[in-house]
């Protein structure tokens, strides 16, 4: 099920690492808001994995709130960087490195999983939300926060005027989601029929700004 390649897009690695998690540091109220939707749901205490948490500032939230946080990403240089970030904050979050279509961990292990921003660029969707299903608990649940590949122009525009980036960064934001992100995400239908063929085999779907939030329950 799983393919040799783990990443869609360029690799974040490097430059690119550290650029991203300057930028989407400015502004952290977005990932709070997201901490806030889970934990609304989410047992106190719960065992919460984030797949693919980048700079680590929603993991960050997460276990702020009580929450016992792993993660694990594919690249290297954010592994780096969240474990950093995690340790400045204070908290402790089980950071680790690996594949979300071949998650290292056993069966039935979280009561939660999120992962933001980052599913359109799976090389193996439906592998990484069936590995999804084998470690979450009966009962547990995942939420799989995207762009929604049919936001609109003014959509993006009115996104990027919050993130609070200098004027060129805000450009060069503005390009990347109109021309190279939204060009790998999915709209509503494509994640319905992938959660159809994963272990879930069914989902919910709520909008969120140029967003979507793909619900999934292990039955």
């Amino acid at each position: 099920m799983t393919t040799a390649k783990a990443y869609r897009g360029i690799g974040m690695e490097g430059a690119i690492a550290t650029w991203y998690t300057k930028n989407t540091g400015r502004n952290l109220s977005r990932f709070k808001e997201t901490a806030r939707q889970v934990a609304a749901r989410a047992r106190p205490g719960s065992e919460v994995l984030e797949v693919a948490p980048g700079p680590g500032y929603l993991a960050i939230e997460m276990a702020r709130r009580g929450f016992r946080v792993t993660t694990l990403d594919i690249s290297e240089s954010f592994v780096r960087i969240a474990r950093q970030n995690a340790a400045s904050a204070g908290v402790a979050v089980d950071v680790r490195h690996g594949n979300a279509s071949q998650l290292p961990f056993a069966d039935a292990t979280f009561d939660c999983i999120v992962c933001v921003a980052a599913f359109k660029n799976f090389s193996d969707p439906v592998g990484a939300l069936s590995e999804m299903h084998r470690v979450l608990r009966a009962g547990g649940e995942a939420s799989i926060f995207d762009l929604n590949k049919d936001a609109s122009r003014e959509a993006i525009a009115a996104e990027v005027s919050g993130m609070q980036l200098s004027a060129w960064n805000a450009l060069l934001t503005r390009w990347a989601f109109r021309f190279v992100l939204l060009k790998r995400a999915y709209t509503r239908e494509h994640l319905e029929r992938m959660a159809a063929y994963s272990r879930f085999g069914g989902s919910a779907i709520v909008s969120q700004g140029i967003g979507l939030e793909l619900r999934l329950t292990k039955r």
